[in-house]
Parts: C-alpha cells; structure tokens; sequence
C-alpha cells in the first residue's frame, strides 16, 4: 500500500492532477484488474454481497419508502433495442451491442427496463431501507454494498458482462474502504455517502474502463454533489436514511455520463482552498492519509468489511448478541434497577444516550429512529432473547409497557479502552461492542461484554457463503417462489461467467401483483 498525504492547497499552488487524491483514486480504479485476475476470496466476498443486497432487498419491498422509489423510477422507462453502448474515446473500449438497453427494478415486471439512474434510485432504496446490509467502520462509518445497486444498474445497460461488474464492485470497494478508514466526515457532521459517491464513480469507471481522466472529472462532481450534513440520521430519522445513499448512487452515474461527454468538475475538489478539506472538514491547516494500492497490488479491501446477522445500526449488533446472551443470567427483568452499556465514543454518540436525542427513548418513534436506538435495541433483544427485522420495529412491540419501563432504564457511556478498540488498526481485533453492567433491585450486579458481533470474521460464528445463503431464503421467504430462488442463488454462484443477459436473473422473481397492488395505495406524486 501507499500511504498518500492529503492537505489543502491554495489556488496559485496549481496542484498538478496526479497529485490530487481525486487522480490517485481514478488510477487505482482503472487499473483494477480483470476479473480473472482479482483476488480469489475478494471476489468470492463480492457474490456474497450481491446475494446479502438482494436478500434485503426482497424482505423490503413492501416497505413504504421503497415502494415510493420504485414508484418514481417505473415511469422512466427505456424502450428500443440495438442501442450501442458508449465506447472509443468515452468508454475506453470499441463499445458493443446492447440488445436490451436500461435495467432492472427489483420487484417490477422481469421485462420492464428504465433508465439505470432510476434503477439504481430504487433498488438503492430497496438494499438500504432495512439497515441490514454490509458495513465498514473505522475513521468514518460506510455501507459498501451501497455501491452494488448503481454499477448493476450500468452493467444492465451497458451490455457488460458479469465480470465486468466483478472488477467495478471489487474496485468499488477498494475506494470506499480506503476513504473511510483515511477521512473521518462524521466528527463535522457530514453524512457519509460523500465518500460513497466517490467510490461508485471509480467502480462506474473499472466496470466501464473508463480513462482516469474520466473517472477523475466524474469523481469530482460526485463529491461535490453529494455532501450533505448528518441531520438524515439524527434526531426524528425520517426514510431519507434509506434515500441518502440511493441518491448518491445516481448522482454518481449522472456524473460518470457528464465526464463521459467531456464535462469538466470542481478542481480539485478535496485540496482546493474553497473546497472540501478546507471549509467542511479540519480546515485549510489539516493533512490527512489515504492509503491507496500500489500499481499491481491486489485489490483485498472488501474483505476488511462484514454484514449484519440483525436488521440494526452495526454498532448494536453485537449489543443483541450479547443481550441474547445475557437473558438468562439477568433472570425477569422487572428486578432490574439500571443497565449501563460501557462502550466506544461513536456508539454512545451516535445511538446511545450520548446523542442528546430524546426520540432515542420515545416508543412512538419511527423505525429509522428506532433501529438509531441502542437502549431500545438493548431492551427488546434482552427481553425477546433475539432480533427480527419487522416485529422487533413494529408499533405494538416498541409501545409495550414492560418494555418502554426497561428501555429508560438502559443508558451509554463512553468507555476509553473501548473506544482504543474500536479504532485497533488491526481488523481481526477491532471491537464494536461493550460491557453491560446490569444493577438489580437488591444491589447485586451482573456483566458481561462482547467485542464483535457473532456473524462478524473475528466473531463466533462468521458469515461464509452458507451464511449469506441462509440469509436470503429467510428473508426471501413469502416473497420469492423456492424455485426462483435457486435460481437466483445459481446465478449468483456463477457471477463470473454471466453474459450481459444473465445479469438479470440477479433479480428475483417475485410476486409482481401483490407488490403493484401495494404500490396502488400510495399517494401520486409528479411522474
């Protein structure tokens, strides 16, 4: 790896473009490796993930927020068929025959095509709506698997193949982790998809092998368009949580097709003096490390990130297995006096009681606000001995009067060594859980502590492929036919040798009726 020094520099500086981190992340991009060449078990953790998107995908898409995005993206639409993909000077390549432009639309119609910027907006929305998808946490907070949506959605209507989107996902990847792990956008309240426009952009640009010319004007509008501040995830958490990323993914493509037509972009829109570092993030004196691949390197930063066992914020995961394991031990819970949860400085900030946020303890909250609520989490998992993605949210279950006396009883604080942990530069012992003390009425006590979730690669029962496997018939259960499941699942396993065709059997079939017939009961909006 390289470590690069990111600062900012003042206009007469005319930083030269190999310089700017926008550059070095546009070369890393393009020079991804084919898909024959990638990391065997980089590779094998990117089908995980398209099978983990699509898992949480079908389990959503009765889901308001989703059916609405679905709703804005049907009337988009391409028709035709023959259309040349973009190639020659644009795509860096001799461009081929697309028999069937646009993409897919989980849940509409398996012929039905709209434009890939509306596919990516709804099938963005349909991965992150539950909060149960991939995760990376180190300087910032990221759900890689955010990426998958938008570069799908190109790869469908490109023409390219199933390898192609390999090397875009994997590069995706790369960008998005080394991004997280070097720049921390949360400490300035600024949300985190800035970083994963960026990402998508390169990953648009490896699947495409786009020139880094290209894919460096592209990366520029994407980050310029996408920084927005954390108010989508604080306080009344409202569906933009499930939007915010899906907006990035299009506004990424839209930028990818404006650089592809020669369009220019904030330069540079990192180190500038009026630009990102300067006046959103440390200021024009800051400096900051990104550590990128050096020319031939292989591209391994997906398996530095995990998935979620339970439909929550990742910090709360492993706070349900522990709770799950704690349930016996404390006995009924109705003794209990006080619970303190001893943990990192972004769990008590951003979803414990460190966050100042009221809605955090109000049983009327929203299911964003919620799944946002450790002390809610804590009780529910305590009390129910597990975590499911519908009824641990629903209205009912959240409102009940037992729960809603233990829920204010659980509290957050921030714990030094904790915290050390959650920043270990070591992936293997990087912690993202905490001690509970639990004070019972007579004044005796009862801990225990976990690092990492289960499901996690350090944890006691790591995901593997069975794992994500189990993951999608569960939550595809009642939604997918057991046939079109194996289906999907085979197409999956043979991501790789897909032609531009069988792209799209990565889209279950599913029961199209009662999913428009939900969709008929929504309010209609401009399209």
């Amino acid at each position: 790896m390289i470590d690069h020094e990111v600062r900012v520099h003042p206009s007469a500086d005319r930083l030269p473009r190999p310089e700017q981190l926008a550059w070095k992340l546009a070369a890393v991009a393009t020079g991804t490796e084919e898909a024959t060449g990638l990391d065997p078990d980089a590779a094998a953790m990117a089908v995980n993930r398209v099978v983990d998107n699509a898992a949480v995908a079908m389990a959503s898409l009765r889901r308001r927020p989703v059916a609405v995005a679905r709703a804005q993206a049907l009337p988009h639409r391409v028709q035709g068929a023959g259309n040349p993909v973009a190639g020659g000077s644009g795509a860096g390549g001799s461009g081929t025959e697309n028999p069937v432009p646009g993409a897919s639309v989980f849940g509409a119609e398996p012929g039905v095509r709209v434009s890939p910027e509306w596919a990516a907006w709804a099938n963005g929305t349909a991965v992150r709506e539950l909060d149960f998808h991939d995760t990376f946490l180190a300087a910032d907070y990221s759900h890689p698997g955010d990426n998958i949506p938008p570069l799908l959605a190109v790869a469908q209507h490109t023409g390219r193949s199933g390898a192609d989107l390999l090397r875009g996902i994997v590069a995706a990847y790369e960008i998005h982790v080394a991004l997280v792990k070097g720049i921390c956008l949360h400490k300035h309240r600024i949300d985190h998809v800035a970083h994963l426009s960026a990402a998508t952009a390169c990953g648009l640009g490896a699947l495409l092998r786009l020139p880094t010319e290209t894919v460096y004007q592209a990366v520029q509008q994407a980050v310029h368009t996408t920084t927005a501040t954390r108010q989508s995830r604080k306080g009344e958490i409202s569906s933009w949580k499930a939007y915010a990323p899906a907006f990035a993914g299009k506004a990424a493509i839209e930028a990818v097709d404006r650089a592809m037509r020669g369009e220019g972009s904030p330069s540079p829109v990192y180190e500038g003096e009026d630009g990102f570092l300067a006046w959103l993030l440390d200021g024009p004196d800051a400096a900051y490390t990104v550590s990128l691949p050096e020319p031939g390197e292989p591209s391994r930063a997906i398996l530095d990130t995990y998935t979620k066992e339970h439909s929550a914020e990742y910090q709360a995961q492993a706070v349900i297995d522990l709770a799950r394991r704690l349930r016996e031990k404390a006995g009924p819970l109705d003794r209990v006096r006080e619970i303190v949860l001893h943990t990192s400085h972004h769990t008590h900030h951003v979803i414990g009681s460190g966050s100042g946020d009221p809605q955090k303890y109000d049983p009327t909250a929203s299911r964003e606000t919620l799944d946002h609520s450790v002390p809610y989490i804590f009780a529910v998992a305590l009390e129910d001995g597990g975590w499911h993605h519908e009824r641990s949210y629903a209205p009912e279950r959240a409102g009940r009067p037992e729960t809603v006396a233990l829920w204010r009883k659980i509290s957050t604080v921030e714990d030094p060594e904790w915290t050390r942990r959650y920043h270990d530069p070591d992936p293997l012992r990087r912690a993202f859980g905490g001690r509970a003390v639990i004070t019972l009425a007579d004044g005796s006590v009862i801990e225990d502590q976990l690092a990492v979730a289960d499901a996690h690669p350090a944890g006691a029962r790591p995901f593997d492929r069975a794992g994500y496997t189990g993951k999608f018939r569960t939550l595809a259960e009642g939604i997918v036919e057991p046939a079109a499941q194996e289906t999907f699942l085979d197409a999956a396993d043979r991501l790789a040798e897909l032609d531009a065709a069988g792209l799209g059997a990565l889209f279950p079939a599913v029961d199209t009726e009662a999913v428009a017939a939900y969709d008929t009961t929504l309010p209609k909006g401009l399209f």
